[in-house]
C-alpha cells in the first residue's frame, strides 16, 4: 500500500469491496468465486479490510475515470469502461486483481469468463421458460426440526431428479435466504453428479415469498415448511408465508385441514384477494411437515435417521406429487385453450395476478384438491357457460369446483389415471382422492347441463337409474372384497364440486381424510340424499326434494347409528370404531343401506 492513497469507499459507487493482503487471501477469493452458482449472488459491504489505510495504484488507475480504457502494464490487464458495468461481481474480481498487483491475473480472467457466462445463463434460465409451471421449496425439517443436512440434502436430490425425470413442464427451485447456505451447497454438489436437466431443479438465493418482486423468478406453487397445527406462527418460512399471503392462506388451509401429519402435505389454492397472490402470481401454497429430530418440538424421533429418511422422502414426495397435480391442471389448460389465448379471449393463466377464482374463501370450494387434478377453467366461452348454470341453479362456480365437469365431459384424458375406475356413454366412475370412508367412489353424470339434483327433470329419471345401477355394481365388488362393510349411495343436497355425481360411501367413515364437521354432516345428516329417494320424488314429482339449508354442515358430531354426541372428530371415530346400534330404522327401508346379505338378498 502506497502512503497517501486512500481505499475505495462504498458511496463510490462499488456494491462490494473485498481486500486480500496475502497470496492466499488471493486464492481464498478466487475459490469462493468459482464456488458461486448461476443463481448466486454475493452480499454488499467491504471485506477483509484490516485497517483504513491507502491502496495500491492499480486500485486508484481503476477508479480514475479519465484512465478507464489504459492497461495496466504489469498484469496486462485491459480495463474498459464496458467492464466496470458488467456487474458486481466482476468488479469485485478486477478490484482484487489489481490490489494483488496483477497477481493470478489469467485465472481470475478466466474465472471472469465463466462467471459472465453462468450469469448470462442464470438469466435466460429465470426470466425463459415461463411455461413451465415452477415450485419453490424450502429444506424441510433443517431448520427448526434440527434433521442433518447431509442426510436432507441426499433425500432432497434423490427425490427432486426422480421427479423432474418423471415429469415434463415442470421445475423445482430450492430456496434459502442465505448465500453461505450449507443445504444449498450441499445439494448443488450432489445434483452435479446426476445426469439430468439442471435447469429443471436448481438453487436459489431470495425470499420465497418474494421470489418474483426482488428475484425476478415466476413461481406459480410455493411450498412451506409448516407445524402440524397449520397455523401461522413460530419462525423461519411457516411465518414468512402466512405473514406475506394474510389472512386469506389461513381461511383457505383452515377449509382444506386441520391438522398435518409428518410425511404428508396438503395443497391450498391462494385465494386471489391475497397479496402473495396479486403481487406474486403465486396460485397454491403447499404445506409440507417433515420429520422432527428437535426434541423441544413435538413427535421427535430422538436420532432416528432410519426412520427420519423415510419420513423425509415421503414429506418430499408428497409435497412434488401435490405438485404435479396443479401442473397437469395447468398444462391441460394451456393445451385446451391455445386457439383461445392466440385469439385473445381472455384466458388467465397461474402466472398471472389476476386469476379469477369466485369465492376463493367459500368453503365448498377451497377443499378441493379432492378428485382427479382439477382443471382451471378461465376462457370466454367457459365463463359464460358458468354464469347460464348459474343463473339456473342459484350457485355460482369457481374455477376449483370445474374438475369433475372435465372429468365427465373429457374423461379420455385420464383413461390412464389410477382413479378412473370404468368410462361409458354416461357415466364416469372414480375413486374419491381424499375418501371419506374405507370404500368412497363417485358415479359422475356425463351429460352436459346437469351440474347438481336441482337441474333434475323427470327426463332425466332413466340415467339416474343408469347412475344407480353403476353405484350397485361397485357396492357388490367391494362387498365381496371385505364382507363387514355396509354402503349408502346418494347425493348431496348443494355439491360443492360442478356436475351431477352419486357418492357410493361405505358406513365405517375410517379414514384420515374425515376431518371435520362439514365432512361428516355432508353424509350423515338430511343435507345427503339417498338415491332410491331421489328417484321416487323425480319419477312421482318430476323433481327431488332437496335440503339446501347448509346450516346442517354446522350441527353437533353425533353418531349415525345410535345417534350419541361427541365433541370432536376424534372421539367420534373412536366411538364409531367401536359402536354395535342397530342403524336408524329409515335405512333399513327401501334397501338405502347395503349390506353383503342384503346383496345377496337382492340378487337372489
Amino acid at each position: 500500500m502506497l502512503k497517501n492513497k486512500q481505499a475505495p469507499l462504498l458511496t463510490e459507487g462499488f456494491s462490494r469491496i473485498t481486500f486480500c493482503t496475502d497470496d492466499d487471501d488471493i486464492k481464498k477469493a478466487v475459490d469462493m468465486y468459482s464456488a458461486l452458482g448461476p443463481s448466486h449472488s454475493l452480499a454488499s459491504g467491504v471485506f477483509g479490510q484490516k485497517s483504513k489505510g491507502p491502496v495500491q495504484t492499480g486500485i486508484m488507475k481503476f477508479l480514475k475515470k479519465a484512465d478507464t480504457s489504459s492497461v495496466n502494464k504489469s498484469s496486462g490487464t485491459m480495463v474498459t469502461s464496458s467492464e466496470r458495468k458488467t456487474g458486481q461481481q466482476n468488479t469485485t474480481l478486477k478490484q482484487e486483481n489489481l490490489e494483488a498487483g496483477g497477481a493470478c491475473s489469467m485465472q481470475v480472467e478466466k474465472k471472469l469468463d465463466n462467471l459472465k457466462e453462468k450469469e448470462e445463463q442464470s438469466k435466460e434460465r429465470v426470466s425463459s421458460d415461463t411455461s413451465l409451471c415452477t415450485l419453490a421449496f424450502p429444506s424441510i425439517s433443517t431448520a427448526d426440526f434440527q434433521f442433518d443436512l447431509e442426510k436432507a440434502s441426499e433425500v432432497i436430490v434423490d427425490a427432486a431428479t426422480d421427479f423432474v425425470q418423471k415429469h415434463d413442464n415442470v421445475r423445482l427451485v430450492l430456496v434459502d435466504l442465505s448465500q453461505k447456505s450449507r443445504i444449498l451447497s450441499l445439494v448443488k454438489d450432489k445434483a452435479a453428479k446426476k445426469s439430468f436437466d439442471s435447469s429443471r431443479f436448481f438453487t436459489f438465493v431470495g425470499d420465497i415469498t418474494q421470489l418474483h418482486s426482488k428475484g425476478g423468478l415466476q413461481c406459480n406453487v410455493i411450498a412451506n415448511a409448516a407445524n402440524w397445527r397449520l397455523k401461522p406462527g413460530g419462525g423461519g418460512v411457516n411465518a414468512a408465508i402466512f405473514n406475506a399471503a394474510g389472512e386469506a392462506l389461513q381461511h383457505a388451509t383452515k377449509e382444506c385441514a386441520d391438522t398435518l401429519r409428518p410425511g404428508n402435505s396438503v395443497a391450498v389454492p391462494v385465494p386471489s384477494t391475497s397479496p402473495l397472490h396479486q403481487q406474486e402470481g403465486v396460485t397454491h401454497v403447499i404445506h409440507v411437515l417433515g420429520p422432527n429430530m428437535n426434541p423441544m418440538r413435538p413427535d421427535c424421533l430422538k436420532n432416528d435417521y432410519t426412520k427420519g429418511c423415510k419420513v423425509l422422502h415421503e414429506a418430499y414426495n408428497s409435497l412434488f406429487e401435490n405438485f404435479a397435480t396443479i401442473a397437469q391442471s395447468y398444462t391441460g389448460k394451456q393445451n385446451d385453450e391455445t386457439s383461445s389465448r392466440k385469439s385473445a379471449s381472455g384466458v388467465i393463466s397461474p402466472n398471472d395476478s389476476k386469476t379469477k377464482r369466485e369465492g376463493s374463501d367459500d368453503s365448498e370450494r377451497t377443499k378441493k384438491c379432492k378428485l382427479l387434478p382439477s382443471i382451471l377453467t378461465s376462457n370466454q366461452a367457459r365463463e359464460e357457460d358458468n354464469k347460464k348454470n348459474a343463473a339456473v341453479t342459484n350457485k355460482t362456480w369457481g374455477s376449483w369446483a370445474q374438475s369433475l365437469y372435465e372429468v365427465a365431459m373429457h374423461p379420455e384424458k385420464y383413461k390412464n389415471a389410477d382413479s378412473i375406475l370404468e368410462i361409458s356413454d354416461e357415466f364416469v366412475v372414480l375413486k374419491d382422492l381424499y375418501p371419506k370412508a374405507k370404500r368412497h367412489v363417485l358415479v359422475i353424470s356425463r351429460t352436459d347441463g346437469l351440474d347438481s339434483l336441482a337441474d333434475v327433470k323427470k327426463a332425466h329419471l332413466p340415467l339416474l337409474r343408469s347412475l344407480h345401477s353403476a353405484g350397485l355394481k361397485w357396492a357388490h365388488k367391494f362387498l365381496e372384497e371385505d364382507a363387514s362393510l355396509k354402503f349408502r349411495l346418494g347425493y348431496h343436497s348443494v355439491p360443492s364440486m360442478r356436475q351431477l355425481h352419486l357418492h357410493v360411501i361405505s358406513q365405517d367413515f375410517n379414514s384420515p381424510s374425515l376431518k371435520n364437521k362439514k365432512h361428516w354432516n355432508s353424509f350423515t345428516s338430511a343435507f345427503f340424499l339417498d338415491s332410491v329417494d331421489v328417484m321416487d320424488e323425480v319419477d312421482q314429482h318430476g323433481s327431488a326434494t332437496i335440503n339446501p339449508d347448509e346450516k346442517l354442515l354446522a350441527m353437533e358430531l353425533r353418531c349415525h347409528r345410535c345417534r350419541s354426541a361427541h365433541p370432536n372428530i376424534p372421539k367420534l371415530k373412536s366411538h364409531i370404531a367401536a359402536c354395535k346400534s342397530p342403524f336408524p330404522s329409515h335405512l333399513l327401508k327401501k334397501d338405502k343401506l347395503l349390506s353383503a346379505s342384503t346383496m345377496r338378498a337382492g340378487c337372489s
